[in-house]
């Protein structure tokens, strides 16, 4: 009788711990994302307009504002991108490394200008070490838009942790475009 009591509870137990491992291998907040590179070789000859960012529920979103197309080229619905985590981020006009705040080091290569075709800047931020300010944010530390080299532009994002993220293009506002790029909170 001892016996089958003993088995009883363990069974018991055991059948709790696989419903207590399933329920928390849900995704965090229905999330599915990974943190492996994401990457679209589009270029466009549309310029980036400005940078921003916002806090949801689950996760910090980047913003990269594209501006309309020049007449009868790609425009910024055909824009492309490379997103990934990096051990180290280089300034892409000097090679030097930039050293952002966080555990972790998003580099987000726009294939777009941020400057027209006299050279003159479509985005300047006032601190390009700071191009926006992400003080209080769950999961961004820092935003800093490296420049603009042969027709594709750099940003580094400092972020908490090496956490799952997604991208993505929207079209408007007006003939613009947005890239736009979200990182969870957690995993």
């Amino acid at each position: 009788m001892r016996k089958v009591f003993i088995s009883l509870v363990v069974a018991v137990l055991g059948c709790t711990a696989v419903a207590t491992a399933t329920a928390g291998a849900a995704p965090y907040c229905g999330l599915i994302w990974g943190s492996l590179a994401e990457h679209d070789g589009r270029h466009t000859s549309a310029t980036i307009s400005n940078l921003r960012a916002g806090e949801h529920p689950c996760f910090d979103r980047l913003v990269i504002d594209l501006g309309p197309k020049e007449a009868g080229l790609p425009g910024p619905d055909a824009s492309g991108y490379s997103v990934e985590y990096v051990s180290r981020i280089a300034d892409d006009r000097t090679g030097a490394p930039v050293t952002l705040t966080g555990d972790a080091d998003l580099q987000i290569v726009v294939h777009a200008r941020a400057v027209d075709d006299v050279s003159a800047p479509t985005y300047r931020p006032a601190d390009p070490a700071h191009a926006l300010d992400v003080s209080g944010f769950q999961t961004f530390r820092q935003v800093a838009f490296l420049g603009t080299a042969e027709a594709q532009s750099t940003i580094g994002l400092g972020v908490r942790a090496r956490l799952p993220f997604r991208v993505f293009m929207l079209a408007g506002p007006g003939d613009g475009a947005r890239l736009v790029i979200d990182v969870a909170h957690r995993w």
